[in-house]
Order: C-alpha cells, then structure tokens, then sequence
C-alpha cells in the first residue's frame, strides 16, 4: 500500500526550461548538504583557536554533523510518508539555512556544536528528498538523466569542499564556512516552494516508532563516535572505545529485531529482502568507501609529504571531479541503454586500474604526475555510480522507493565515516612500520660517511631521519592506494550477485 494519498501518476511531469530549473535546484539542496561533511575539515584549527579550544576539541565540529546527518537519512521515508516529502524538503532546506548561520555566529565550541548537531539534522533529509523529488518532477523516459545529475553533485562536493573551506578560511575567516550556506539555501527552498507545490503530497498519519528511533542514535551516536575518536585513543585499548563498541553492537542488533518486527517501524529494513538492492548497497559500501578513502588520504599525503598548502593540496583533489561533470550524463545516457551491471563492473574496475596506477607514486612526482590520473578518475566514478543508483531503486517495489533512497544514502554516510577512520589509522601504522624499517636498513649501512664534507654527524643523522620520514609516507601511501585498488576491483566483481533490475525507476511514483 502506498505511504500516500495522492496519485503521483496524475500529476504532468514539469517541462523545458522549468524541468531543468528544478532539476539543478534539487540537485545543488543535495550538493549543499553533501558539501558540509567535508568543508569544516581544514578549518578545524581555525575554528578551535577562534573559540579557545584544542584542535582534539575541534574535531568534534565534524563528528557532530556526520552523527546527527547519518542519524537522519534513514528516518526519510517515515517523514516523507508522515509530513508528505515537498513539505520536509522545504522545511530542511530553510532550517539548514538557519543552523549553518548560527553555527558561523557561535561564539563557543559548545554552541557551534550544538548548532552543527541541528544542521545535520536538517541536512539529512535533503540527501535522499532531492533525489526521489528529482525522479518525480522528470518524465520517466529521462529518470536516468536525473539520476545522473544528482550524482554528479554528489561526487563533486566531497571533493570540492576541502578546496572551497581553505580559501573561504585564507581569504575571510572560519565563519564564512558556514554563512555561505545560507543565501544558497534561502534561494533554493524559494525555488522549490514554487515549483514543487503540484507535487505535495497528502501525509498519512502513523503512530510513532519511539523505541526504533531510540535504538538508532544509540548505535548510530555510538558507531561513529568510536570511528572518529579511535584513531586518537588508541583504539580498543580504551576503555571509552570499549563500551562505545560494545554499544554499538547490543544497539545495532536490538535494532535490527525491533524494526523487522514492529509494524510501523521507523526504518523499513524490509527492503533489503529484495537481492538486486542488497548486492547495490554492498557495492555502493566498497566502492565508496574506498573513493572517500583516497579523498581523505591524498590532502593528507600532500601536505605531509610533499609540502602542498592546504589551498594547493584542495586544487589537486579538485581534478578528480572535472571528468565526473562530463560524464554523468553520458553515463545516465548509456545507463538507458544497456544493462546497468555492465557499466558498474566497468566503472568500479576503471577505478581499480586508477588507483593501481597512483599506487606507484614517488616522492619527487611533478603537479602534473600527480594530477593526471585525479583526472582520468573521474571517467569511473559516475559510469559505476549512476547506474548502481538506477539498479538500486529499480529492485524495490514504487512504495518503498522513499525508504529506499533513504538508506542507500545512509550506507554512503557510514562508508565514508569508515574509510576516513580506518585510511588515518591505517596510514599512521604503515608509516610507523616503514620509517622502522627504512631506518634499520639506513643504519646497517652506515650512510653518515657518504655525507658532505662539512656536515657534522648529528647534522647528518637529522638529514637522513626527513628522508626516511618523506620515504615512509610515501611507502604508507602507495600501500593504501593498492588496498583500495584491490577494494574496487572486488566491487566490480560483486555486482555479478544483482539480479537486472524489476522495473525501470518511476518518476511518477517516487517519494511515495
């Protein structure tokens, strides 16, 4: 049955210039909320110093969105169907625009803090809205095409954010990191409000989940604070990891009981009983897991070792997107044309041999060497993307569409909250290991004689330990690269377990 009254089908499908008007407001809503997850990054010791806190302290600036925003992305299709999905959209979208104007006014960690809790809030659920809102304003003979638009914002902001927060903190202050946000949003929720007001659905009134959407935060909360705080605590010998593990795991299963037994459930997990979604979303934890690994990894390799600033160390990233604005649509267009299973194999394993190619980088490599294939990367990402999108919401029935969209953002969230907790951590140990073996084979060799005259042996002993150091990154580096070039190559070969898709993505019935 469907979680609304109103019959999308009856309602025209907007057309020319007002179609594409429509489609670019949603998608930039998304790109917007999307683009918060990484813009604070490199401005957390401007923003720590600014409000008299440490720069352990500052972090919390990132957790408390990424934990807040991941909380509310599943919980879409409860409040589409409860509120109907244009009123929640319109509502998040002024609400992210009030939360970030407070959050660049703060005047103490702790308000910012608070400020970025509701930001996230809001900013969840404009990940999946603006995409099942999209699928429903297109004619369904161009779904794909507003697919394809949708993730070509999504993969463009964790990108551009790094590069956009350092200059907006360089040239203005940490404040404008946030005050940004807000004529963007103010216009793009009066937009909307315009243009998608045929489109407003009747709410259907459900009784509340309290205890399914108690069990979320508490996993959820648990979960990602123990990912971002591990790495500093040295994991699991921490008692304070310990518990927020063992939280964690109790939550997540009584959750899982709960939500598959209760019959208003605040989370449809349900949908998961379909394969085609199930092998998606497991391709969809590989894939992107390992691209916001190499985004969290490369400004850092950077600027670490190769002495890049951060405005610099954002521009070389920068080139990973201008492929993925080229071929978003190429890949929609190929995706109505030929089996989307074949496009994500080939997508994920163009990744793969990318990233086995960055595998083999020196410490000497030009702009340019390092460059070149950011950019070719972005051939890959929407070719595997856009058609993963289509084939996960073609797998479920038109009614859960909304829930569905709901958790395939989630899963993207907790991915990425992994691969940047798991790349810091793995990175730091790989570069412990190697600079203890460079500096073995260093000593054996005894290469202080082989110094210039002139230079004293303590001098020496300095000299060598930087270049071990700048070795050891490197080494660490190219050993991650080949991990998550292994990850995707894995992730084009599990798209084999999806069946082809049940039916052609709706417009008409999306957001139901």
């Amino acid at each position: 049955m469907s979680a609304v009254a109103n019959d999308h089908s009856e309602q025209p499908a907007l057309q020319g210039f007002m179609l594409w008007v429509g489609g670019i407001v949603l998608a930039l809503a998304n790109f917007v909320a999307v683009l918060n997850m990484t813009i604070a990054n490199v401005t957390v010791p401007n923003m720590a110093g600014a409000l008299g806190a440490g720069s352990s302290q500052g972090t919390w600036v990132i957790t408390s969105y990424a934990v807040a925003e991941a909380i509310t992305v599943p919980l879409t299709g409860w409040l589409s169907s409860r509120f109907g999905a244009v009123r929640v959209f319109i509502l998040a979208v002024f609400l992210f625009a009030l939360f970030s104007l407070l959050c660049g006014m703060s005047t103490s960690l702790g308000m910012l803090l608070g400020m970025r809790v509701l930001q996230g809030m809001a900013g969840g659920p404009l990940l999946a809205l603006s995409q099942t809102l999209l699928l429903r304003i297109f004619p369904k003979k161009q779904s794909m095409q507003a697919m394809g638009l949708w993730a070509m914002t999504t993969l463009l902001a964790p990108v551009v954010g790094p590069v956009l927060g350092g200059w907006l903190c360089d040239n203005y202050s940490w404040s404008y990191v946030f005050f940004i946000n807000v004529p963007m949003a103010i216009a793009f929720g009066a937009i909307a409000w315009v243009l998608l007001r045929p489109y407003h659905d009747s709410p259907v009134k459900k009784p509340v989940d309290k205890i399914g959407m108690l069990l979320l935060v508490i996993w959820v909360a648990s979960l990602q604070i123990m990912l971002d705080e591990g790495k500093d605590k040295d994991w699991f010998s921490s008692m304070e990891i310990r518990v927020l593990a063992i939280t964690a795991v109790i939550g997540f299963a009584a959750f899982l009981i709960w939500e598959l037994t209760e019959a208003n459930p605040i989370v449809n997990l349900r949908v998961f009983r379909h394969r085609g979604f199930s092998s998606c979303m497991f391709v969809l934890a590989l894939a992107f897991g390992a691209f916001f690994g190499l985004n969290v990894l490369t400004p850092q390799w950077l600027q670490f070792n190769m002495g890049y600033t951060t405005t610099w160390a954002g521009m070389v990233v920068a080139w990973g997107g201008v492929l993925s604005v080229i071929f978003s649509p190429v890949a929609a267009n190929l995706a109505n044309k030929r089996d989307a299973r074949i496009l994500i194999f080939i997508g994920c394993l163009w990744l793969g041999l990318d990233t086995f190619w960055r595998s083999m980088g020196t410490s000497d490599m030009g702009y340019w060497s390092i460059c070149i294939p950011l950019f070719f990367m972005g051939v890959g990402m929407p070719m595997y993307y856009v058609p993963l999108t289509g084939l996960a919401m073609g797998s479920v029935t038109e009614e859960e569409t909304a829930s569905a969209a709901g958790l395939m953002n989630f899963v993207r969230t907790l991915s990425g909250a992994f691969a940047t907790s798991l790349v810091t951590t793995a990175w730091q140990n790989r570069s412990i290991r190697a600079h203890a073996e460079l500096a073995n084979v260093v000593v054996s060799g005894v290469p202080t004689t082989q110094l210039p005259a002139g230079i004293n042996p303590q001098l020496g002993r300095e000299i060598l330990n930087t270049m071990v150091d700048g070795q050891s990154l490197m080494l660490a580096t190219n050993g991650l690269m080949m991990v998550m070039a292994g990850i995707f190559i894995i992730a084009a070969a599990s798209i084999v377990l999806a069946p082809k898709a049940a039916r052609v993505v709706d417009a008409a019935s999306v957001g139901h």
